[in-house]
């Protein structure tokens, strides 16, 4: 006696889009893949409000597709344990124009590490008013008591 059953299995579809996308490669100091760090994209129309978040790989890779509608200043933090950088990415509004021919590609990806966004400034400014402030109200106590 024999048996005979039909296999059933659900079937699969998967799409796939071509893109012009970005690589980054995220290191220590000492050469060291930054693997599984915390990757945040902010777009040019919305700085302060994440347009994508995700991790780096084993290697410390990570890739992404920026919206080609938004030109301008592409930020990409990356943070792990303590550690981090900021990076910036430049499109240009000619970039769908130019984005099937490699050569004529109009990106550039520089490192603005060590500066500060306008918002860090202006919190730093009051960190330091309010340390002179209290240091002279501490100051000032003190001169009341000894007289």
């Amino acid at each position: 006696m024999s048996w005979s059953a039909k296999a059933t299995a659900h079937g699969a579809k998967i799409n796939y889009e071509t893109t012009q996308a970005i690589k980054i490669d995220a290191a220590f100091d000492n050469g060291d893949p930054m693997s599984n760090a915390q990757v945040t994209v902010y777009s040019p129309q919305d700085p302060s409000t994440p347009w994508l978040q995700g991790t780096t790989d084993e290697k410390g890779s990570f890739v992404f597709a920026p919206d080609r509608s938004q030109p301008g200043e592409w930020a990409v933090q990356v943070r792990q344990a303590g550690h981090g950088d900021l990076i910036t990415i430049s499109m240009g509004e000619d970039q769908s124009a130019t984005e099937n021919t490699a050569d004529s590609q109009v990106m550039s990806i520089q490192s603005k590490s060590g500066s500060f966004t306008p918002v860090q400034i202006v919190v730093m400014a009051i960190a330091v008013i309010w340390g002179f402030v209290g240091t002279a109200l501490y100051f000032s106590q003190g001169t009341k008591q000894a007289k």
